[in-house]
């Protein structure tokens, strides 16, 4: 779990900002994206190896 302390004169935004950025570096937020919908095992295969073969492509033609 991501937490943050708010410091002494630190303003809320400014928390929140830091708070936020600490749960994109975690990974937190597309985790949660991730998992909002079911997605089938075959759909996840396909995903899997469609990004496979875009990143082979990317580095081929690189």
């Amino acid at each position: 779990m991501t937490s943050v302390r708010v410091r002494d004169e630190e303003s809320f935004e400014r928390a929140l900002r830091r708070f936020t950025k600490a749960c994109e570096k975690s990974g937190l937020m597309t985790d949660i994206k991730k998992h909002q919908h079911f997605e089938k095992p075959c759909d996840r295969r396909k995903r899997k190896l469609n990004a496979a073969k875009r990143k082979t492509h990317k580095m081929i033609s690189n």
